[in-house]
């Protein structure tokens, strides 16, 4: 059987793993790849370009409908996660996964759900565990995973959690899983055949291709609030670890929740040491009043209250320095960070 989508997924470091895998596929590779590297929605238009002269086959960002054709490499652009939509390519401003977009986990879901055992899914160097799920989902419905060796990747987080998420994963150098998906594409074509889309993966994909009011996701009230928009999560089981989603499509690892929380704590952070310096500028204005004007027992309030909102004010920054997230070590490249 011919495997004819191939699916790659990278982060921090990732850049130079996509330039060495793409540089190590044939010319007449007989699939489409399918390309998510998270990158900031600020980002510039230069890596279809870096990855087009990687190597023999041509790379371009991805164009929204546009067919899958062999040889080709479909890029996802800033800020839109790339799908897969039957024989079509798909761009969506759907909700964030993982705190990404693009992300690695829908292009990994759609391509389960519409090209099945036809999916080769691919996971570079990054941190955290996005992909990970997706690699589940893809070898749930006869997919292959393969993953860089974690010893071999600037940043092992994502590579690992897809080791963690499947059951058996080709691990090798990215040379070697070249090799490899050059093997699985030499297969007899088969024509498309229509795939069974269960619930909770339809339910999902919805998110991204539809307009209309969603359902509640399919889990149970979880108690949590979504780092991004602070509605309700549902918890969803799902392979590896299950995962939270909110009513407008947000889903996170437990990973990447805890990061996301992170973020979110910090940013309340910020918001209550902006306030409480405000304050103390009122309060000090307030106080060179009153005793301008005499009101020697006003003026004295107002100290007292300047005095401890300043304690306060050093507890808040005290805290916000233990409780920010750390980030990950500096690579060689500024622009590969994530």
């Amino acid at each position: 059987m011919q495997r004819d989508v191939v699916v790659v997924a990278a982060s921090a470091g990732g850049i130079e793993a996509l330039r060495t895998l793409l540089g190590n596929l044939p010319a007449g590779l007989r699939a489409a790849v399918l390309v998510v590297l998270h990158i900031s929605p600020r980002a510039g238009s230069a890596l279809p370009g870096i990855l087009d002269r990687a190597g023999p086959l041509k790379s371009a960002a991805a164009q929204d409908g546009e067919p899958l054709l062999h040889g080709r490499v479909y890029v996802a652009p800033p800020d839109l996660h790339l799908l897969l939509d039957g024989e079509n390519v798909r761009l969506s401003r759907g909700p964030r996964h993982n705190g990404h977009r693009p992300a690695a986990d829908p292009l990994f879901m759609s391509a389960a759900a519409f090209a099945g055992s036809r999916t080769l899914a691919v996971v570079l160097s990054g941190t955290l565990d996005d992909g990970a799920r997706g690699c589940a989902e893809v070898e749930r419905r006869g997919g292959l995973v393969a993953v860089q060796d974690p010893e071999e990747a600037p940043f092992d987080g994502m590579p690992r959690a897809a080791v963690a998420a499947t059951t058996r994963p080709m691990v090798s150098s990215v040379r070697e899983i070249a090799q490899w998906i050059a093997r699985e594409c030499e297969g007899t074509a088969s024509p498309p055949r229509e795939i069974e889309v269960d619930r909770k993966l339809r339910h999902e994909l919805d998110a991204f291709f539809s307009a209309g009011v969603p359902d509640p996701p399919p889990g149970r009230f979880s108690a949590l609030s979504c780092p991004d928009c602070n509605g309700p999560l549902y918890e969803v089981a799902s392979p590896p670890n299950g995962h939270y989603q909110c009513m407008v499509g947000h889903a996170w690892s437990m990973e990447s929740m805890v990061d996301g929380q992170s973020e979110a704590v910090e940013r309340a952070f910020w918001v209550a040491i902006l306030r409480i310096e405000e304050r103390l500028r009122l309060l000090t204005r307030m106080q060179g009043n009153a005793e301008e004007r005499g009101q020697a027992l006003v003026a004295r309030r107002l100290r007292q209250q300047t005095e401890r909102d300043r304690d306060a004010l050093e507890t808040l920054r005290h805290l916000q320095s233990r409780i920010g997230r750390e980030a990950p070590a500096p690579v060689t490249h500024g622009d590969e960070r994530r």
